[in-house]
């Protein structure tokens, strides 16, 4: 055993061998007399706490700063409460256009896993915006289609596009090769209606194998003005309606004893706090979307059920076009802050979205893919 004794003689030996011979023992600092400067907590006279925050460049440039010296304070990591930004109502919805040129047949070479062939996806909210973009990858992938929506006529007749641009793009094609692209109504936050829909599309398809929940919205009101039965809207359709069809498709995958995939639509706005426009409930909800993805996930991988999670950034959608062409100011902060330096276009999903419906992503389940040009980097 090593004892105290001896560890105190090294000491003593080392300590006598290495101190100076100028350095006598009436000179040397006593260790209580170190300690006792080394604690003092004699307060700064104001003038010298004044003078050390003008010296100190970090100090300068927090709160501690002199009025008026920071004019910029913390101004572009805040909401702007007058911003206010309301979900237009059908009527004044813009249309959006179905993607030219991209369900052609190709010969580059890449993965068979990647094919969508023999499978039967759902979008919700496919009729326009994102979900009709990858509505058409899907389409384009192999994949028969069902595209629910609250607008129902809008949707049948962005079905039929749908199907004319893939034959135009595919000629020579006989009948049967043909995708089978069906509409169906539903409001996604009522439960009777989701289950309506699900056995409609059953009957005109015969199975679901994919989902993907791009029902949903956004409005821009600070959170205490903000009106209660619209909070209760948006939450119903992007929580509720994303809730209920995920659990509708995996029962009906479970009475199968079938895999399947399940692609959450969430935002960037589940990870960060939007600048400047005030979001709080969506911002909310679609952190929401993006955890209820990684739960089922793990709650159905036994069931061979994968569910993930795509989280874009700002995209150039229809509607986006519209608000930032009345907002100017709006859309140059934002580009100000995505490293990319532009925003996405909405067919920047398709290769995501059909990436996680796909074989080629057997096994990952649970994952946050976020889709904003490095936003959330920053």
């Amino acid at each position: 055993m090593f004892r105290p004794s001896v560890a105190r003689l090294a000491v003593k030996a080392a300590s006598q061998s290495t101190r100076p011979a100028v350095l006598t023992a009436a000179s040397r600092p006593t260790l209580s007399n170190t300690f006792m400067r080394s604690l003092s907590s004699t307060p700064l006279r104001a003038n010298d706490e004044s003078n050390k925050i003008k010296k100190d460049p970090l100090l300068a440039a927090t709160d501690k700063a002199p009025q008026g010296a920071l004019s910029d304070e913390g101004r572009f990591a805040r909401t702007d409460e007058s911003l206010q930004i309301e979900y237009p109502d059908d009527e004044h919805m813009p249309r959006t256009q179905v993607v030219q040129g991209r369900g052609g047949m190709h010969f580059k070479r890449t993965l068979a896993q990647y094919s969508l062939e023999n499978k039967v996806s759902l979008v919700t909210g496919g009729a326009r915006g994102l979900g009709l973009v990858m509505s058409q990858a899907i389409v384009a992938s192999g994949s028969d289609l069902a595209i629910v929506d609250l607008n129902k006529a809008e949707a049948e007749e962005q079905a039929q596009k749908l199907v004319e641009q893939f034959r135009k793009e595919n000629p020579g094609l006989e009948e049967e090769q043909m995708p089978n692209v069906t509409a169906h109504y539903s409001d996604v936050a009522n439960p009777d209606s989701v289950n309506e829909a699900l056995a409609d599309i059953i009957a005109k398809h015969g199975r679901i194998d994919n989902l993907v929940t791009s029902a949903g919205f956004t409005e821009n009101f600070d959170a205490i003005s903000y009106p209660y039965d619209r909070i209760q809207k948006l939450w119903g359709v992007n929580v509720d309606g994303t809730y209920l069809f995920a659990t509708g498709v995996a029962k009906h995958l479970m009475e199968r004893k079938v895999p399947g995939s399940i692609v959450m639509i969430g935002s960037m706005s589940g990870t960060i706090v939007n600048v400047p426009q005030p979001q709080a409930p969506y911002n909310a909800a679609k952190a929401a979307v993006r955890h209820l993805a990684a739960s089922l996930a793990v709650e159905w991988a036994g069931q061979g059920i994968r569910v993930n999670c795509i989280s874009p950034g700002y995209m150039l959608t229809a509607l986006t076009r519209k608000i930032l062409d009345e907002n100017p100011e709006l859309r140059d902060k934002w580009i100000s802050l995505i490293p990319t330096g532009k925003m996405g276009t909405p067919d920047d999903l398709m290769g995501p979205v059909t990436f996680l419906l796909s074989d080629a992503a057997k096994y990952i389940t649970g994952a946050d893919l976020r889709v904003d040009g490095g936003y959330t980097l920053t």
